[in-house]
C-alpha cells in the first residue's frame, strides 16, 4: 500500500527567503516608525539613561544631530519629550514659548523643515509631569488631587505653544477626560487648524514605565496614576476612550504600552476608521537589551520580531526607541 503524501504543502511558501518575502502578510517600513527622544535644557552634553541603553538625555546640539540621523534613515516621525531646568506646580516650562521644547522644536524644523516639506513629522507629547515638581499630569487641588478641569486649561496653552514653535502633530497624553476637545478648541481658534491630534487614548498604569521616569525625570513624588491612567484589567473602556476621542477631534489615537496590550490594539483596529499607533514603551526596551547583553535573546532577531507583531496585531504606527536602527535595517 503506497504512502498517502500531502497535497496542500504551506511550506512550499516558506522555503526561501524571496518567497517569505513575497507572501508576508504583515510589512514593516521605516515610515511606520516613530522616534521619541528626550532634551534636557541644562545638559552641557548628551546624558545617557542608565536603564535604557543607547537613549540618551539630548542637548539641543546632540538632538539635531541625532534627529538628522533619524530622518536620513526614513523614520516617519520624531515626538519630542523636554525635561526643564526648573520645575514647579503648574509645569510653567510646558508652555514657555522659551521652553526647551519649543526651543527644539524651532531647530528640527529649521534643519528637517516643517509643513509639506518636512522631511519627517514632529511630533510633541503634551503633558505636564516632566515639568512639574510633583511629577503628576496635571494642577493639583489643594488635597493633593489632580484637577481635571484646570488640568484642561494647561493642556491648552501648552498646545498652542507648541504648534506656533511647528509642532505638526500634538500627542497629549496626561488622560485627562475632554483633553482632545479642549486642545482642538485651542488649536482651531489660533488658526492652527492644520495641526494633527495624536491622542494617547488608552494607556494603562502600566508598570513598564519604569525606565522613562528615569529619561525624563518625572517620577511622582507621591502616589501613583491610577486615578487616570486605565487598569489593566479592561479591555472594553478602551474602546469606549477612543470613541471619546474621536468624538473631540482626534486624528489618531494611541495604545500604550504596545506589547503586553496586542489584544487592545487589534480591538482599537477592528473599531476605529483612523490611524492607529501604539508605543513600544521604555521598559519593554529595557527588558530586551538586558537579556541580549547577557546573551539569553538574539537582541537584532527580537527587535525586529517585537515591531512586526505590533504591527501584524493593527498598528499603523510604533512609536519606538529602536526607530533610527530599525530603519536602517529595513532600507
Amino acid at each position: 500500500m503506497s504512502a498517502q503524501f500531502p497535497v496542500v504543502r504551506p511550506r512550499r511558501l516558506r522555503r526561501a527567503p524571496a518567497l517569505r518575502r513575497m507572501v508576508a502578510e504583515t510589512r514593516l517600513a521605516p515610515a511606520d516608525l516613530v522616534l521619541p527622544m528626550f532634551v534636557k535644557e541644562d545638559a552641557g552634553e548628551p546624558q545617557p539613561v542608565q536603564s535604557m541603553p543607547g537613549v540618551f538625555q539630548h542637548t539641543r546640539d546632540s538632538l539635531r544631530k541625532a534627529a538628522h540621523e533619524a530622518a536620513e534613515a526614513g523614520v516617519g516621525g520624531i515626538i519630542l519629550f523636554g525635561i526643564p531646568a526648573v520645575k514647579d506646580g503648574a509645569g510653567s516650562g510646558a508652555d514657555d514659548p522659551d521652553g526647551i521644547v519649543q526651543l527644539a522644536l524651532r531647530d528640527l524644523a529649521s534643519d528637517l523643515g516643517s509643513g509639506p516639506d518636512a522631511a519627517t513629522v514632529l511630533m510633541t507629547d503634551l503633558c505636564l509631569d516632566e515639568y512639574t515638581d510633583h511629577g503628576h499630569c496635571g494642577v493639583l487641588t489643594p488635597a493633593g488631587e489632580i484637577d481635571n478641569d484646570a488640568t484642561l486649561e494647561r493642556y491648552a496653552s501648552i498646545a498652542l505653544a507648541q504648534a506656533e514653535a511647528g509642532a505638526a502633530v500634538v500627542g497629549p497624553s496626561g488622560m485627562m477626560d475632554g483633553q482632545v476637545g479642549a486642545i482642538r478648541t485651542a488649536l482651531d481658534g489660533a488658526g492652527h487648524t492644520d495641526v494633527a491630534i495624536l491622542a494617547y487614548s488608552v494607556k494603562y498604569a502600566s508598570a513598564y514605565y519604569g525606565p522613562f521616569r528615569e529619561a525624563a525625570e518625572c517620577a511622582p513624588q507621591f502616589g501613583d496614576r491610577s486615578t487616570h491612567q486605565q487598569d489593566p484589567a479592561n479591555a472594553e473602556e478602551s474602546l469606549r476612550e477612543v470613541l471619546l476621542d474621536i468624538d473631540e477631534g482626534a486624528d489618531m489615537v494611541m495604545v500604550k504600552p504596545a506589547g503586553a496590550y496586542l489584544d487592545i490594539v487589534r480591538r482599537v483596529r477592528d473599531t476605529v476608521r483612523v490611524p492607529v499607533a501604539a508605543y513600544q514603551v521604555s521598559g519593554e526596551y529595557a527588558m530586551v537589551e538586558a537579556a541580549a547583553e547577557r546573551g539569553w535573546i538574539d537582541r537584532d532577531r527580537t527587535i525586529m520580531e517585537s515591531l512586526t507583531s505590533i504591527r501584524r496585531a493593527g498598528a499603523d504606527m510604533v512609536l519606538t526607541y529602536w526607530a533610527t536602527e530599525a530603519a536602517r535595517r529595513l532600507s
